[in-house]
């Protein structure tokens, strides 16, 4: 079976087809995902994207350029679309059709598609068809869906994913919100935090949040009034 291929219905996690192409006009090279490996990208909307699915804990893995798909164009012309990546979502107790079904992506940006979408319509409709054969869904992914508040955000948390705190601190306060159920931020940085030591806790907290410990709803503006959750994994 040819896991790099669309013609096999058979493997729902393909491996990447991706060769990145030599670009003067496009920005192009590798983000890292939870330190575990490299994903290509070839334009920054395309980096934003992996840096959004890398913090989504419900996310297990990424796939860059995951098949090509056979369609015809508008000439007539039999051709080839490879979409830009397949988002693998992890498992869990539900039953199978309740489970969120994985998602082909294609990451154009809005003035692109806006411009060509009859050109590209053909080759879209053919992702769709092949998606639901497999049991994904497909979309596409422009600026208003990936430039988000939710990435200001994690871009902000980045800074402290690589802080070391003490471990007996950490603990104390993930196991406080897990007894609470949530708690916010400034409930957190006053009770754990006083006096000359806020400066350190807020950087603490932020980094329990960047280093995925605590959760919270990241498409809002994060702040005092920030609810953090422990998440299930944690």
């Amino acid at each position: 079976m040819d896991l790099n291929s669309c013609d096999s219905v058979e493997s729902p996690i393909p491996s990447s087809v991706r060769v990145i192409p030599r670009s003067r006009r496009s920005v192009t090279g590798y983000q890292t995902f939870r330190r575990q490996h490299s994903i290509q990208y070839e334009s920054t909307l395309e980096r934003d994207f992996i840096v959004r699915q890398e913090f989504d804990l419900a996310v297990a893995q990424v796939i860059s350029q995951p098949c090509r798909i056979p369609f015809t164009t508008p000439s007539g012309r039999q051709s080839h679309y490879t979409p830009d990546f397949l988002v693998v979502f992890k498992t869990n107790s539900a039953p199978p059709s309740l489970q969120t079904k994985p998602l082909l992506i294609e990451v154009k940006p809005e003035a692109d598609w806006r411009r060509h979408w009859r050109e590209w319509l053909g080759k879209w409709k053919a992702a769709r068809r092949y998606a639901e054969s497999q049991g994904w869904r497909f979309r596409i992914m422009d600026e208003s869906r990936i430039r988000t508040q939710a990435l200001s955000n994690i871009q902000f948390l980045r800074r402290y994913r690589d802080t070391a705190f003490p471990v007996e601190e950490s603990n104390a306060i993930v196991q406080d919100v897990r007894a609470l159920g949530s708690a916010t931020f400034d409930y957190l940085l006053a009770k754990h935090f006083q006096g000359i030591y806020a400066a350190e806790g807020v950087a603490h907290l932020w980094g329990l949040l960047a280093q995925r410990r605590l959760d919270c709803d990241i498409c809002l503006p994060l702040g005092g009034n920030t609810e953090f959750w422990v998440p299930d994994e944690a």
